[in-house]
């Protein structure tokens, strides 16, 4: 299980640092789709808030700690910091960017935690990755 606890923790900080991106995309989005880009930053900002606490939760189910602090994240994380972005069109393209990341690094781990038989782990990252390609073919579906 160390395995499945190690890796949800590098998921943990790329789920952080895509919440923060997604947050900032959704303070400072300009232009013409502003309405609803903003709308769906925060839709897309509150299910990753959910997602992070349900993550440190499955780290603690199986005996681990989860990382809590910042510095963890940007180590670890496999998902870029994006400052200043205010361009609509660049911030959506940041969103697709963070959710192929986050769908790879699930799909990886849902092998591993298979393997390991800790299969509540492979379900749970089944269930995100499921909701995240929908959204990652709406992203793209906007830009054209």
């Amino acid at each position: 299980m160390q395995q499945s606890i190690d890796k949800l923790n590098v998921l943990l900080s790329g789920y952080h640092v895509f919440y923060l991106n997604v947050r900032g995309y959704h303070w400072n989005v300009k232009g013409e789709h502003f309405f609803s880009l903003h709308t769906k930053f925060e839709e897309l900002y509150t299910e990753l808030q959910n997602q992070i606490d349900e993550i440190a939760e499955r780290i603690l189910t199986l005996g681990g700690t989860p990382l809590h602090a910042y510095s963890d994240y940007a180590a670890l994380s496999n998902i870029q910091e994006h400052k200043n972005s205010f361009d609509g069109r660049e911030c959506v393209s940041g969103v697709i960017k963070g959710l192929e990341s986050l769908i790879a690094e699930q799909k990886a781990l849902i092998v591993i935690a298979e393997e390991v038989g800790d299969q509540n782990t492979a379900d749970l990252l089944s269930n995100y990755t499921s909701g995240q390609e929908k959204h990652l073919w709406m992203y793209k579906a906007f830009l054209g």
